[in-house]
């Protein structure tokens, strides 16, 4: 397992980001952490050592800049602006489509809550670099009409007990007009703090990803 920290130039953004790239690595998943989260979310994290095992490359990263989270703590704003975070996601995607580790890998995204609508318009940017995309506990609703023009294989994963997100996942699953599915984890709320409940979300994600992203692709 090769494990680098990284500072990417995106637009005019530098972001912070942690690769992993186990041996023979099968794709790439790259997260879009939810409001208010970090690369450093334990969730995220713990989602993410169980698709390197599964010999899947990730990469966690944080969507905006120090200054801009700064402003965030006070706003809340810019954890809402889709636009901009889906953006960032498209120059990542961009990256790693060029950098060397990563060229020759299929890409799926991990999107949670806002971050999985801005997840759902970038694949939507970029239908031909985008492989597969996986929600949890997500806002896919956020992503508009964008819905209808994402091609990538799709995932909706929710808590039982979320109720209000449970009926947006069924309405963007409407929309989709791909491979989609919606997994519904019994008895898990929102953050999917309830025992055995994340380690469900990791291996439907797992799942998902090796099926969508085990053939390589080749470098352009």
């Amino acid at each position: 397992m090769e494990r680098r920290t990284l500072r990417v130039r995106v637009r005019t953004a530098a972001l912070e980001a942690d690769l992993s790239v186990p041996g023979a690595a099968r794709g790439i998943v790259l997260f879009a952490h939810g409001s208010g989260s970090s690369r450093f979310s334990p969730r995220n994290r713990q989602v993410a050592e169980r698709l390197n095992e599964a010999k899947l490359a990730t990469m966690l990263v944080d969507l905006l800049t120090s200054d801009e989270e700064a402003i965030d703590d006070r706003t809340r704003e810019l954890r809402f602006d889709i636009a901009l975070l889906a953006d960032r996601l498209v120059g990542l995607t961009d990256w790693l489509r060029v950098h060397e580790q990563t060229a020759g890998l299929r890409v799926g995204y991990f999107g949670a809550s806002t971050g999985a609508g801005a997840a759902l318009v970038a694949a939507a940017q970029r239908p031909d670099s985008v492989d597969a995309v996986v929600s949890r506990g997500g806002r896919p609703d956020l992503a508009g009409p964008a819905l209808e023009r994402v091609r990538a294989p799709t995932l909706l994963i929710v808590g039982g007990n979320d109720g209000p997100v449970i009926d947006m996942n069924w309405q963007a699953l409407a929309a989709l007009r791909g491979e989609k599915r919606l997994s519904i984890v019994p008895g898990a709320t929102h953050l999917f703090e309830e025992p055995d409940a994340l380690g469900a979300v990791s291996s439907l994600a797992r799942d998902w990803f090796k099926s969508h992203l085990n053939q390589p692709r080749s470098a352009k």
